[in-house]
């Protein structure tokens, strides 16, 4: 697991570093399945980025990249990495500082053992190892997350929305009978970094429908390792070399406080 994570963390920086190099005259913005959905040249050279530093380590680990896909070696170990190279695109675009790279890997049996999420604007990186607990680095420091203070007065919960407008529609009355449970909400526009929020208990609860995979790989761990209660889409568990669907678009990734109904 050392090993895991050390990687983890160098791929994530590696992504994260491409992205301190933003450059709003040479953001290369393009559209993807519609409008609102975002990738800039940025987004491809932290991925590449972050697959070097996997693969130059562990060739034989296959990785699934948001916009290059699979990358499948002849003889896999059983370690599959998920890379979100810059989950928060249109926050980049548009300079607004929630963004990151984010980086986990899963055993053959789809049980994610690392993930690292870093923000290179925040100069955060939050951290997480199955089953021995998660961290946020800030200013050379490092502390333990505990996740969500229990009941704690005016909770707040985080969200996002689809980019379609039909399937947003969709979403307001699950979102409307959640937020009975809470007095506000935020939202940040980067799945990775709400659930990290989560952890670090800034959030008191946060739910999405229609993540990818890679959204929430490593939040999602790094919540649940903070001590939060995750709950995420139902995917096939993957033997080794093969990917599950990621898009489920009816399901419902959450994390909360324990004991408080979400």
């Amino acid at each position: 697991m050392e090993e895991l994570l050390e990687l983890a963390l160098a791929a994530a920086e590696s992504g994260a570093e491409v992205l301190r190099g933003r450059d709003a005259g040479r953001l290369g913005v393009t559209g993807k399945s519609g409008e609102g959905d975002w990738v800039t040249r940025f987004d491809v050279a932290a991925e590449q980025a972050v697959l070097r530093t996997i693969l130059d380590r562990r060739p034989h680990d296959t990785v699934t990249g948001e916009e290059s896909g699979t990358h499948r070696p002849e003889h896999p170990s059983g370690i599959r990495w998920s890379v979100d190279p810059l989950d928060g695109t249109t926050n980049f675009i548009r300079g607004i500082v929630y963004y990151c790279t984010s980086v986990a890997a899963a055993d053959a049996q789809g049980n994610w053992l690392v993930g690292a999420v870093n923000a290179p604007a925040l100069r955060r990186t939050y951290f997480a190892v199955r089953g021995a607990g998660a961290w946020v680095e800030e200013d050379g420091a490092s502390r333990r997350l505990e996740g969500p203070v229990p009941d704690r007065a005016g909770r707040l919960y985080g969200t996002g929305f689809s980019f379609d407008a039909d399937r947003r529609e969709r979403q307001f009355p699950a979102f409307a009978a959640t937020m009975r449970q809470y007095t506000d909400m935020r939202r940040l526009g980067s799945a990775a970094l709400d659930l990290c929020l989560v952890a670090d208990g800034a959030l008191d609860g946060y739910g999405e429908q229609g993540l990818h995979e890679h959204d929430w790989a490593a939040g999602a761990l790094i919540a649940e390792e903070a001590g939060a209660l995750v709950t995420r889409p139902e995917l096939p568990s993957p033997a080794a070399g093969e990917v599950p669907a990621a898009d489920r678009l009816a399901a419902w990734l959450t994390a909360r406080e324990r004991g408080i109904p979400g």
